[in-house]
């Protein structure tokens, strides 16, 4: 399938559920935000999510850290990760969906945060010049790409040296079926574009990364049946996939 018609269709899948249409994504209580940081955002952020697992509680971030988060949504993580680095941090967003950037800026300005800028764009090429970031965030959005080497060169050209790189994704527990591929359903709902845990791990090193890790979630973290309970529609013969965190490091 044409990389660019799988980039419209994610792209108007996130727009219709930036507009609070139907999206299959579980509330973010049962993919790893604590109840703590989840009392601390509005009702309707919780309710758009659309993540597999909680990267900013994963990164731990430290107060004046400068942050980016990949496909940042409509703005959970980008208000957790601000409050983690507190008003001496910064905190950057980049989605290519407008309705999101919309909605995260509107989230950002209400919350009074100073220290979250939103751009629109795309995570293979970042609004960003080299060097200019302590971490690297992303929630179930790299599986999204149908570029995820360019993305993740992106991700190491920006940050810093001994920066990290902490991202919750989808990960296929076996090769996907080419038919697959052309499924644009699939994609959207992260599961056509998820790749193996060997190809992850092939695609960060190749990038330059180092201390690579990939860690499955406990019990499975967020499997097909789950999708499938959210709404998700898993296509036949579909081989499970699951959320898990993943690390490495930009050497110094």
């Amino acid at each position: 399938m044409d990389p660019r018609s799988i980039k419209l269709e994610v792209r108007d899948h996130y727009a219709r559920a930036a507009r609070g249409e139907r999206t299959c994504c579980p509330d973010p209580a049962a993919i790893g935000y604590t109840p703590e940081g989840l009392a601390a955002v509005p009702a309707e952020l919780r309710s758009a999510s659309f993540g597999c697992g909680s990267p900013v509680d994963a990164a731990a971030l430290r107060p004046g850290e400068r942050v980016l988060d990949l496909g940042s949504g409509a703005g959970l993580d980008l208000l957790l990760a601000a409050r983690a680095v507190g008003p001496e941090g910064r905190v950057h967003g980049v989605d290519m969906t407008p309705e999101m950037v919309e909605r995260a800026r509107a989230t950002a300005a209400r919350a009074g945060l100073a220290n979250v800028e939103i751009s629109l764009g795309e995570i293979e090429a970042l609004p960003l010049p080299d060097a200019s970031v302590d971490a690297v965030v992303s929630n179930c959005v790299i599986n999204l790409s149908p570029d995820k080497p360019r993305v993740l060169r992106e991700a190491f050209r920006v940050l810093a040296p001994g920066g990290r790189f902490v991202v919750a994704d989808m990960v296929a527990t076996a090769p996907l079926p080419a038919a697959l591929a052309g499924d644009t359903a699939a994609w959207s709902e992260c599961i056509a574009g998820a790749v193996t845990e060997a190809e992850y791990r092939a695609a960060l090193a190749a990038a330059g990364f180092v201390g690579i890790e990939v860690r499955r979630e406990p019990g499975g973290g967020l499997a097909l049946e789950t999708l499938a309970g959210a709404g998700c529609c898993a296509p036949a013969g579909a081989p499970p996939v699951v959320s898990a965190i993943i690390r490495a490091v930009k050497p110094r």
